[in-house]
């Protein structure tokens, strides 16, 4: 089992959340899910390590119908509290879900993947159960902020000390290793954490600045392929008897 959140990181999570910086920061990375995505209202979506729920509300108010499912109890009840029916929520391991193939059109591992015991794993269980579109968000190796991150942790315990950085290219080898050679794109985001605002929130979304491989959250949607596998059967024939007339 990988990491799961306990009371006091579920609740440290949620005050950080209410920092504007810090709103700021989780807008940018929602914002670039939704667009990447691009998903149509009525069809279904589950979020793997949905945590507090916050992550989950624009989909709900975009009209899709949402899933969360999250190993940590405490992180459920919070986010719980905070949507109330409006989501169905389950608690489970990415590596390990309660659900039938093909069960939502979409999917979203978003900062999830850090904190699991087999990203491999989670990502052959994503695709088993997701028909259309799938959304890996993860903190980037080669940032400098996830660097400061991964050096800041060697002093100061933090969750990140828990956590596994990726890089851009890391993932796509384990989707190409799972999926074979399935539509990839991906952004970044996030590449200004020190200032905050509109002049800033247009920069973020330039096309430009998200193709750049330094984002502090790097956003990949993957369109699973269908793949079949043939095998030859062994075909048997009866020969007919002739017979000669005389």
């Amino acid at each position: 089992m990988g990491y799961v959140f306990d009371f006091h990181d579920a609740v440290a999570y949620e005050q950080w959340f209410q920092k504007p910086h810090n709103r700021f920061i989780s807008d940018l990375e929602t914002r670039l899910m939704i667009d990447m995505l691009d998903p149509a209202p009525g069809d279904s979506i589950i979020d793997i390590g949905c945590g507090t729920g916050a992550s989950l509300l624009p989909f709900i108010e975009k009209g899709l119908r949402v899933t969360g499912l999250d190993p940590s109890p405490y992180m459920l009840d919070i986010a719980a509290k905070n949507l109330g029916n409006r989501a169905e929520l389950h608690r489970g391991l990415a590596e390990d879900l309660p659900f039938d193939d093909n069960s939502f059109n979409y999917a979203c591992l978003a900062t999830t993947l850090e904190f699991v015991e087999d990203p491999r794993k989670a990502i052959e269980e994503v695709c088993r159960v997701t028909k259309d579109r799938i959304f890996l968000g993860v903190l980037n190796r080669y940032a400098i902020k996830g660097v400061e991150r991964r050096i800041k942790g060697i002093f100061i315990k933090s969750i990140y000390n828990r956590a596994t950085f990726f890089s851009i290219w890391e993932l796509k080898q384990i989707v190409r290793d799972v999926l074979g050679d399935v539509p990839i794109s991906w952004r970044t985001v996030s590449h200004f954490p020190l200032i905050f605002g509109n002049i800033s929130c247009r920069i973020e979304r330039s096309s430009l600045i998200q193709r750049c491989p330094f984002g502090a959250f790097t956003g990949m949607v993957v369109t699973p392929v269908p793949r079949f596998r043939a095998r030859p059967l062994p075909i048997s024939l009866r020969a007919k008897r002739s017979i000669v007339v005389e």
